[in-house]
């Protein structure tokens, strides 16, 4: 038994809204105090390890119990925890042109890999957020990378962790798939 400060039930809450609560409920526990968060989306894993690295708090890990994934972090001290944002953002009208316009870009999509199954756009690499490590050098560092998710949360991350690995030209869309007016594509058959 691992022991907690508090816990948190995010089970049935889909990205982003598990980070949503879990940074309000860390805002209420003290420096060190450790909080478990109890979810059932598959994607809350690389999303809780992801944001706590980009907010000073540590992941110390995941217990998957039936269908109930348990996150534990520990809350970071004063400035370790402002939250950063990466800095180079476009919108998906923007990114809708320059795919129709066929420049010569990478769209990378960092949701996990049934979202892109079911909805993705057409050119769009999939490379779930969780993956993102082990695979940075299947990417050209030199590339304009332009990093989608569904609602630019993960999508930060990963394009946070690009450019920390040393890519020139990344560039987080704002707000993803969720509000995606141009054309899409499925690789699932029915």
């Amino acid at each position: 038994m691992i022991k907690t400060n508090s816990v948190l039930d995010a089970r049935g809450l889909a990205c982003p809204m598990p980070i949503v609560k879990t940074k309000k409920a860390l805002n209420a526990l003290g420096s060190g105090e450790v909080l478990e968060i109890q979810a059932t989306d598959k994607g809350s894993t690389a999303d809780m390890k992801a944001w706590a690295e980009s907010t000073g708090h540590q992941y110390l890990g995941t217990v998957e119990e039936g269908t109930v994934l348990k996150h534990y972090l520990r809350k970071a001290s004063g400035e370790e925890n402002i939250e950063k944002k990466h800095q180079n953002v476009i919108s998906n009208e923007e990114l809708q042109q320059k795919v129709e316009a066929k420049q010569n870009i990478i769209v990378l999509d960092v949701r996990e890999s049934a979202e892109y199954a079911f909805e993705h756009i057409p050119t769009a690499q999939s490379l779930p957020l969780g993956d993102l490590d082990g695979r940075l050098s299947e990417l050209d560092k030199e590339s304009e990378i332009y990093v989608v998710c569904r609602t630019g949360s993960r999508s930060d991350l990963a394009a946070q962790k690009l450019t920390e690995s040393g890519f020139k030209q990344v560039i987080n869309v704002m707000p993803g798939m969720s509000q995606w007016n141009g054309p899409t594509e499925k690789s699932v058959k029915y």
